[in-house]
């Protein structure tokens, strides 16, 4: 059973929060572990189940990057796993060079200039998303998300320098 059906919502790329939160919530009720510490093991082993399935399910459908992975694995587009080399060259480079300018920041605002540009660049592939499932255009959806995989990376390693930057200063 995909999150989707588990959580008894459509299978889509945007998802109403408050929807997710409900379903999650109303069978978080139904299927808590504590609820079976009464019962015979084959029912608590299968509430414990169905709990662990459920929480990753609710993980996955939270975040927008990993709901449109998973979406994307469920329409049948293969993305590397995490720790796979990116075979995109154009890709690679924008991302070797973007890594370089945060490295080279000095400033607090100079890497907060830096984060800015790459959520706002994040939202924009987030936002044309949409159209490329439409399509099912494939080979697109693989590298909006492969970028959208080094965006949100890189914006990690933003929030690190950005910290580093202040330790250094105080």
């Amino acid at each position: 059973m995909d999150h989707f059906a588990r959580l008894g919502l459509p299978a889509a790329l945007d998802i109403e929060t408050a929807a997710l939160d409900r379903a999650y919530f109303a069978l978080q009720r139904q299927w808590h572990p504590d609820r079976f510490v009464a019962k015979p093991p084959e029912e608590r082993a299968r509430a414990s189940v169905e709990a662990a399935a459920l929480n990753d399910a609710y993980r996955t459908l939270k975040d927008p990057l990993s709901r449109a992975v998973y979406f994307a694995g469920i329409k049948g587009v293969e993305l590397p796993g995490d720790g796979k080399t990116i075979d995109d060259p154009e890709l690679l480079m924008e991302a070797m060079e973007a890594r370089e300018e945060l490295h080279e920041a000095a400033s607090v605002d100079a890497v907060e200039a830096l984060a800015t540009k790459a959520r706002d660049e994040a939202r924009k592939a987030m936002a044309g998303l949409d159209g490329l499932f439409l399509a099912n255009d494939k080979p697109a959806i693989r590298t909006a998300l492969l970028r959208l995989r080094y965006l949100d990376k890189f914006a990690e390693e933003a929030r690190a320098r950005r910290m580093n930057i202040e330790r250094s200063k105080a």
